[in-house]
């Protein structure tokens, strides 16, 4: 395994990345009338897993770190939420729901398995 030297090198950024611009994509054929609605709202959550990420990334240590990757976590599900709302309304198709859909899962996995090697850390540390 490499180095970790920037946050361009965690794969869950990676991950969530690839989230984000999925979700560009889908929500480019959405109604117009959506445009200060849903496409606002999964945008700016979405946006915000990777940049968490990177947030807490930066800080000094790793229970800081860990917080961030919890409001990344929080913004996870409420992407989630919109993606359901966004097929219910017929603005995605079901393929399209279930590539993002385990995207979401992915990540979830990944945040969850990387705060608890911070939290290993942070108390093998102490």
């Amino acid at each position: 395994m490499g180095m970790i030297k920037t946050f361009r090198d965690l794969k869950v950024w990676q991950k969530a990345h690839q989230l984000v611009i999925g979700v560009y994509k889908i929500t480019k054929k959405f109604p117009s009338e959506e445009r200060f609605g849903l496409t606002s709202q999964i945008r700016r959550s979405a946006a915000s897993i990777p940049t968490n990420i990177v947030e807490g990334f930066k800080r000094r240590s790793n229970k800081e770190f860990a917080y961030f990757l919890n409001i990344a976590d929080s913004s996870l599900e409420e992407t989630k939420y919109h993606l359901i709302l966004a097929l219910d309304l017929g603005n995605i198709n079901q393929k399209e729901y279930d590539e993002l859909d385990e995207i979401c899962s992915e990540i979830g996995r990944m945040l969850c398995g990387l705060q608890a090697k911070l939290k290993a850390n942070t108390v093998s540390s102490t």
